[in-house]
């Protein structure tokens, strides 16, 4: 015993028998290779018990929702458009900020707020044990491969859109570069097709100016957050095509918000709603086209006159 206090703890665990240290390999056979536990592969089972899911509902009610009420002053529109609407159901918006996961979340009416899941980037949330517990917790996510949609990934986010969790997914893959926005993925589309649940297009607009890709600090403004109409794929319709209808829903969405409703509609119904991605330029005209990014400033409120 002498001899062992002088070791390491490491070096200890090494000289006891099994089963109070790790088998060995027996010679000539090649060990199998670690297992990720990071990226794609973190297990996020333990964010939908119940305790985690009792936190996630604090979370979200006292610190997050008043966050973006300070930063985001969020205007809500298209409530109506949910009325009779039951879970699950698959969210899908535009993404130009790391705003945007908390605004939607928020924005979600009952009974979709509690119950539900976010896709996230694995190579961006899911980094290290910090950040992935964190995100696991805080926006029940779960990680996505950006690159493809994995079977493992796919599998996942089809368990539990079976077992009854809503989903809050970006189809663009990544915020975006310019300001504009980017051709949808066939991930919401697919998984809708699969497991047989509606898809909610939903626009965001304003978080862009408040929290772009490339800067750190965030400028208060004004965001507004409408809802779409339920999608369901048509009958033989691929994942590519509908994911191309969604996109041209979410651009329809984007035309309310810039104009009035009955000019959106009528675009809308000629196919005629101009594109989230912009005008086929380059360089400074295409900064040029998307026109002013500066914040709006929240509203300044005004006492009643009595």
């Amino acid at each position: 015993m002498g001899s062992l206090s002088k070791l390491s703890p490491a070096k200890v665990t090494a000289q006891l028998p099994f089963p109070y240290r790790a088998p060995t390999v027996p010679r000539g056979v090649e060990p199998l290779p670690e297992e990720p536990k990071l990226g794609a592969h973190y297990d996020t089972d333990w964010a939908r018990r119940f305790p985690a899911r009792w936190a996630r509902a604090v979370i979200l009610e006292a610190a997050l929702r008043p966050a973006v009420r300070v930063l985001a002053d969020p205007e809500r529109r298209g409530y109506d458009r949910l009325a009779g609407l039951e879970p699950p159901v698959i969210f899908a918006a535009n993404h130009h900020s790391h705003v945007d996961a908390g605004l939607l979340l928020t924005s979600l009416p009952e009974p979709f707020r509690y119950k539900v899941f976010a896709a996230a980037a694995a190579d961006y949330f899911f980094v290290n044990r910090v950040a992935a517990a964190a995100s696991a917790l805080a926006l029940g996510a779960i990680p996505i491969e950006r690159s493809e949609v994995t079977r493992r990934s796919a599998d996942q986010s089809a368990a539990l859109l079976d077992d009854g969790w809503n989903m809050v997914i970006f189809p663009e893959g990544g915020r975006s570069p310019d300001g504009w926005g980017q051709h949808f993925r066939g991930g919401a589309a697919y998984l809708s097709t699969r497991c047989g649940v509606p898809v909610v297009p939903v626009h965001m607009e304003g978080t862009g100016r408040i929290l772009p890709k490339g800067r750190n600090r965030p400028r208060p403004g004004r965001t507004r957050v409408t809802f779409g109409t339920p999608m369901r794929p048509a009958d033989g319709e691929s994942s590519r095509r509908y994911a191309a209808r969604i996109e041209d829903a979410v651009a329809a969405l984007a035309d309310e918000v810039s104009h009035d409703w009955y000019t959106a509609r009528v675009r809308a119904h000629a196919g005629q709603s101009p594109d989230l991605t912009g005008a086929d330029l380059g360089g400074w005209r295409r900064t040029w086209a998307l026109g002013d990014r500066k914040p709006i400033r929240a509203r300044k409120r005004r006492w009643p006159d009595l």
